[in-house]
């Protein structure tokens, strides 16, 4: 069974079917040449796999995010970083990863922050003299930290997979290492615009100016804050956030920004519902991958043989995260954390990790993936609404992902990174 398994998810993946199918077929098709279970148990690991109050929160916070961004949220976020950074050398690249950064308190998905913010950000740095490739590179690398600040679809997923962390204590595990990342790719871009002369410098915005433009963003800004103290007040529980992110939402949309009608509200839904539709159709196609390495115990295999390996639990992360990067290079974000989180979340236990530690590494390492070729989501994304070059993209990324691997390095060196928020709001000890 493992051999049939492994070779047709190769297989499909070599020929560029779609990962939910890859997945499925795999597992009939593994299934169907052992013989020894029941057909039966194929649908009943799909409708397993979303049959979950938890898992509501997805398409709940996916429509929120697209409420928010129906609702022109976006010029706000872009005009509050302006005003604050676009005197600065460089201020149009800090724009952009300050727009992401504000941006993924309400998406939680790098695909919609590079669709989106992303895609005006790199044609705003285009306009003002910045290379087209690297705005590109900038808006596809500063999409990845939308996964990591709250909320974040991917750890709702996390979160139903290993059930030592709670969705609350991974949404503010996220805060810290999202800033960094932020950081670490504001630095970087100083150092390109410096050494090349991108960009000129804008007129410094006087501070009632930036105010107002504050003023205009907060409503944005006031959502991640809204889903944070509700949860930790006990108000609500997460699933529970993501329905009042909705409402705020169209709050926000009907009655600040006024710019949400019934035909507008229409579209969203439809659009929500499609990629709804199809982050179900992966979560339930991997749920039927997982249970089958664990009726095969993969788990137990990798385990002893990293085991075997080391007795230093640093070096456990460190191979561990290697694993998930090759992994991910090949895998979307949503299946692996399915396929890998039961398979590896037991070494933490072994060797004494933190799980909230060790879900960051993972969730960090797994985003990364979505600018690593050859199969970087976000990248595709980018090239798509730019019509760019893949490869000439693929390039010009690589001093912003030399900086995500920095980052992702000093989350996976020190726990602390992930664990003192959570410690100080009673989620970690």
């Amino acid at each position: 069974m493992s051999v049939t398994l492994g070779l047709v998810f190769v297989l499909g993946l070599l020929v560029g079917m779609p990962i939910a199918f890859t997945m499925g077929a795999a597992g009939l098709l593994a299934l169907a040449v052992d013989g020894k279970l029941s057909l039966l148990s194929v649908p009943q690991r799909f409708f397993d796999g979303i049959n979950s109050f938890s898992l509501m929160a997805v398409p709940f916070f996916i429509l929120a995010a697209d409420l928010m961004t129906a609702g022109g949220i976006t010029t706000a976020l872009l005009r509050c970083s302006n005003a604050f950074l676009g005197h600065i050398r460089g201020g149009l690249g800090h724009v952009n990863v300050m727009t992401s950064l504000m941006f993924s308190g309400i998406s939680g998905s790098a695909l919609a922050d590079a669709a989106g913010p992303g895609a005006i950000s790199m044609r705003m740095m285009e306009k003002g003299g910045y290379d087209k490739y690297y705005a590109a590179s900038l808006s596809a690398a500063s999409a990845t930290i939308s996964p990591i600040i709250p909320p974040s679809i991917i750890m709702v997923i996390y979160a139903l997979s290993d059930s030592r962390v709670t969705l609350g204590g991974l949404f503010v595990a996220g805060i810290l290492p999202g800033i960094l990342l932020a950081l670490a790719l504001m630095a970087v871009n100083h150092w390109m615009t410096m050494r090349h002369g991108w960009g000129g410098v804008q007129a410094r915005v006087s501070w009632p100016e930036r105010w107002r433009a504050l003023w205009k963003a907060m409503p944005v800004l006031m959502m991640p804050v809204i889903i944070i103290v509700g949860i930790r007040s006990g108000v609500f529980t997460p699933t529970e956030t993501s329905a009042v992110a909705v409402f705020y939402a169209l709050f926000v949309g009907l009655f600040i920004t006024r710019t949400l009608n019934t035909q507008v509200i229409g579209k969203v839904l439809v659009q929500s519902g499609l990629v709804t539709a199809a982050a179900l159709l992966i979560v339930s196609m991997a749920s039927l991958m997982a249970w089958l390495l664990t009726l095969l115990q993969i788990p137990q295999t990798i385990a002893t043989a990293i085991a075997g390996v080391t007795d230093s639990a640093v070096m456990v992360m460190l191979i561990v995260m290697v694993f998930v990067l090759v992994c991910g290079l090949f895998i979307d974000t949503l299946p692996a954390v399915i396929i890998l989180v039961p398979v590896l979340s037991p070494l933490a236990d072994q060797f004494g990790i933190h799980p909230l530690h060790f879900a960051m590494a993972v969730i960090m390492n797994l985003t990364v993936g979505l600018i690593t070729p050859p199969v970087g989501g976000v990248l595709f994304v980018i090239t798509s609404v730019g019509r760019l070059r893949i490869e000439r993209l693929a390039k010009a990324i690589m001093p912003l992902l030399l900086a995500e691997f920095v980052v992702l390095l000093c989350v996976v060196l020190w726990p602390a990174l992930s664990t003192t928020v959570p410690a100080w709001l009673g989620y970690a000890r």
